[in-house]
Formats: structure tokens, sequence, C-alpha cells
């Protein structure tokens, strides 16, 4: 056994949603003692950094509803069964901005909330936009703003919290420093 692993000897799926499961699994802690574990499973997410030929970063305005309030975003997604992110990624850059790309840098990946959800977001990079002649359907129960920022009005609306996600933080972040090379 790992330094810290937890042998999980059952699994109970209290909830299986078209996004999200809920799992209760029975671990038997490093120490002996068993514990419970409340578990979302998530097939994962992608999101874009995309700026334009101008250098403003295309962000998305949403509602959400577990917030009860809207965000300003970079475009995301879920992965849908078996999709490659990158696929998954230019899929979404176009849904939600109307914009496309042939330059679709990968950046990194990260786990969102790893104390109760397995859940990895596989960020990515742009800077070579061009806008979509016709632009595809979306889901049909997402409704969506298109919003381009400088660096400076996104730094703004953080301040305010209307950008207040940790992807978008990550990307802010990730521009900063670009920034500063």
């Amino acid at each position: 056994m790992k330094k810290f692993e937890e042998k999980t000897y059952e699994t109970e799926t209290i909830y299986k949603g078209k996004i999200v499961q809920l799992n209760i699994d029975s671990v038997t802690l490093p120490d002996g003692n068993t514990s419970k574990r409340e578990l979302i499973k998530h097939p994962g997410a992608v999101a874009v950094i995309a700026l334009t030929e101008e250098g403003k970063l295309i962000c998305v305005e949403q509602y959400r509803k577990p917030l009860e309030k809207s965000l300003i975003e970079i475009p995301a997604g879920k992965l849908e069964e078996r999709e490659e992110p990158k696929t998954c990624a230019l899929r979404e850059l176009e849904e939600e901005t109307g914009y496309t790309t042939d330059h679709l840098q990968f950046l990194t990946s990260f786990y969102t909330s790893p104390g109760f959800a397995d859940e990895i977001v596989h960020l990515y990079f742009t800077d070579h936009v061009k806008p979509l002649e016709e632009i595809p359907d979306g889901d049909e129960d997402e409704f969506v703003e298109l919003l381009e920022l400088t660096l400076e009005e996104a730094e703004q609306l953080e301040s305010e919290q209307r950008i207040h996600d940790a992807k978008t933080a990550y990307a802010l972040l990730y521009l900063k420093l670009r920034q500063q090379k």
C-alpha cells in the first residue's frame, strides 16, 4: 500500500446524471480504520485561452445556477465520451465564441476540486483565431454572450468577482506571466 493510499472495498452509486455521477466509497485507511468518501465522477473538460489579433482575451458570460449569478469565463466545456481533448477544445471555441483556429497549443491539465471530484480540465492556448463564416449550434440549454477583453479589463472584472472561476483565473495568471517575458 502506498503511503497515504485508501483502499476502496465497496462503491455505492447514489446518482448517475448526464454530467456527473455521485458515489459513496467505503475505504480502508492507511492505519487500518475505515471511512466513507463522497465522490463526484466527471468525464473531464477543456478550456481555451484565446486571443484576438488585437491581443484581447475571448470570454463568454453565462449564468451559473449553482452560484445563482452570471460569470465571465474563458470558453470551456465537457468532454464527450471518447472525445480527444483537443477536438473538444476546438468545438467549444467554435460553439461558444464563433471563432476557430488552426493553432491550438496544449498548456497543462489540472484537477478542479480533488477533495471530492475527479474532474480534470485540459487547458489550451491560441493567439491565431479567425471568425467562422457560420457559427455552429451550441448546446440548446446554454446561453452565452461573447466578450473580448484587454488583460486590464479582465483583471478589473476579476477584482469585482465577475471573473471568479479557477480556469479563468488560471488563464489570467498565464497571460500576466506571458506578458512579463
